[in-house]
């Protein structure tokens, strides 16, 4: 089971596959259960899920390991409260519905209407992106933007993260993509607290 990460405000707790159909069916008790702390009042939402994972429950169901892989929760400790959420969109293998290539994995971010502006997403993805950089087999971690969305933008960088390229996205249009090494990482000013150990996701 993956580990807890603990950051000065928050808790990353992992995500399981009894976690996801807690949320795909509404079960809002039992999710709460689960993660120990209180849901935001939109959750639990389907299209939500869904979105986050890029896949069903039949796919993460056929290969949590993969599906989940490194996926977690942000919770406010003080409050016990979840807050939003970083994935990955599956482990560094390579291959659909993983990571673009070997040893590379995508990291997507999301954080509750209600706790938007208050710094969780540089917390969570920082602590995240150091966790996913120390794992074996992993090289690269990569992440997908629009130009309009500054705030994204803006929280990516923070985290050691330079942009790579330009793409189109199939809906959206035009795309940034950014990337962020072991080195770059390392580079970057990252507080003590984020070590003692979410683009969008939840």
């Amino acid at each position: 089971m993956d580990t807890v990460l603990h950051t000065e405000r928050l808790e990353l707790v992992p995500i399981t596959v009894a976690m996801v159909e807690a949320f795909l069916h509404g079960r809002r008790a039992d999710a709460e259960a689960l993660v120990d702390a209180r849901l935001p009042g939109q959750w639990p939402n389907r299209d939500l899920v869904e979105r986050a994972f890029s896949a069903d429950l039949v796919a993460i169901r056929a290969n949590p390991d993969h599906r989940l892989w490194g996926d977690r929760v942000m919770v406010d400790r003080a409050l016990r409260r979840v807050v939003g959420s970083v994935v990955f969109h599956g482990g560094p293998e390579g291959g659909p519905g993983g990571g673009p290539e070997v040893g590379t994995v995508e990291v997507a971010y999301g954080v509750e209407r209600d706790a938007q502006g208050k710094g969780y997403a540089t917390e969570g993805v920082r602590a995240q992106v150091a966790w996913a950089l120390g794992q074996e087999g992993v090289r690269l971690v990569k992440a997908t933007t629009f130009p309009i969305h500054r705030a994204s933008r803006r929280v990516l960088e923070k985290c050691g993260f330079r942009q790579a390229r330009v793409i189109e996205h199939d809906v959206f249009g035009e795309a940034l993509e950014y990337e962020c090494a072991a080195v770059a990482r390392a580079e970057a000013v990252v507080p003590r607290a984020a070590l003692d150990f979410p683009s969008h996701g939840w």
